[in-house]
């Protein structure tokens, strides 16, 4: 089965995208979302805030079945 890149619907606090992203590299998504956070203001918050919206328009939402 191929791994697709997907937003998270269930297990989100924004828009899903570091839930996501740990599901696609097997993470824990608070280490994703805390890595995140760091990085984000570490490099003065607008770049991360820019390419968290960028990220949630374009990864699609994940199908639940």
């Amino acid at each position: 089965m191929e791994k697709k890149l997907t937003r998270s619907v269930n297990d989100k606090m924004l828009g899903g995208v570091c839930s996501g992203l740990a599901k696609y590299f097997g993470l824990d998504p608070t280490l994703v979302r805390l890595g995140y956070a760091f990085l984000s203001i570490f490099t003065a918050g607008f770049p991360g805030i820019v390419l968290y919206i960028l990220a949630c328009i374009i990864i699609p939402k994940d199908t639940v079945i």
